[in-house]
């Protein structure tokens, strides 16, 4: 089997570039370097929703595509999530951040596991893993920009958001588990 490189792909590989690049602005010694990082991961963010509507679209779905696109998610969230705990480091953040980035390791390992063993369907995106990553993508943004903005505490929202998304997480988690462990007990 070819790897295929089309415009989706691009598009998220572009979105994996983008990771070294926040990464150099997050440590920038620019009084706007907060902004310019939350604009490159709104981009980021951007680049998710068009490679994938553009691969359905133009129907230029291909299994590399499919493998990539997650992986370039994960990618740049676990990346920027350590960069924030590194900037403001405390375990109310580190721990709710941890949680997060467990569960996209140990859910990743259970897909892979679970096409070896042909049960792939059982642990596909549910719509609560949906609500987890907008949680998760927003609390992010907040966090990464942390000023406030017209008295809205931007970097607290931040905070919240991200407690929500640590129990989306959770709890998606523990769902895509017993989807998994039912499906492998049928046998």
């Amino acid at each position: 089997m070819a790897i295929e490189f089309n415009i989706p792909t691009n598009i998220t590989l572009l979105r994996i570039a983008l990771i070294p690049l926040l990464t150099v602005v997050f440590y920038l010694p620019w009084a706007y370097s907060n902004v310019a990082c939350t604009v490159i991961y709104i981009i980021a963010g951007i680049t998710d929703w068009l490679d994938g509507y553009l691969a359905r679209k133009m129907k230029m779905e291909t299994p590399f595509g499919a493998f990539l696109d997650p992986v370039a998610d994960k990618l740049m969230v676990a990346m920027v999530l350590v960069l924030i705990v590194q900037q403001q480091a405390s375990p109310a953040l580190a721990i709710p951040a941890a949680i997060i980035i467990g569960r996209e390791i140990t859910i990743a390992s259970l897909r892979e596991w679970m096409a070896e063993v042909g049960k792939r369907a059982y642990v596909q995106v549910s719509m609560l893993a949906k609500w987890k990553t907008t949680a998760q993508m927003l609390s992010i943004g907040f966090l990464l920009y942390r000023d406030d903005i017209g008295g809205i505490p931007i970097n607290t929202l931040g905070y919240i958001l991200l407690y929500l998304a640590s129990i989306l997480t959770l709890w998606s988690m523990i769902n895509y588990l017993r989807a998994a462990i039912s499906a492998i007990a049928e046998e």
